[in-house]
């Protein structure tokens, strides 16, 4: 149960990418209110996909598998910072780009 935490995590942080990404693509059509929405959406997927590896971090621990946990721990911190560094850029691109259009 707990390896499904790995898979909702890549699954939330690809929808946080994609809903700015789809935002900004039907940014010419008439009357797109939705971006506010879609970056809103964006962000909580972010938060939640932080949130499974901290869960599963969490578990590892209860387990007491450290080999586990140092074999990854780099690699969770990494992808994790790009994950929130990205999905920041994004909406606010999205909003200078909505905002501009104005």
């Amino acid at each position: 149960m707990y390896g499904f935490l790995n898979i909702g995590s890549l699954l939330l942080g690809l929808i946080a990418w994609i809903l700015p990404i789809a935002s900004l693509a039907k940014r010419n059509k008439e009357n797109n209110n939705t971006w506010v929405i879609f970056s809103i959406v964006s962000i909580s997927a972010c938060v939640v996909a932080l949130i499974f590896q901290i869960l599963y971090n969490d578990y590892l621990v209860r387990i007491e598998d450290w080999s586990a946990l140092m074999d990854t721990s780099k690699g969770v911190v990494r992808l994790s910072s790009l994950l929130a560094i990205v999905t920041i850029g994004l909406n606010v691109i999205t909003a200078i780009v909505y905002n501009k259009k104005r």
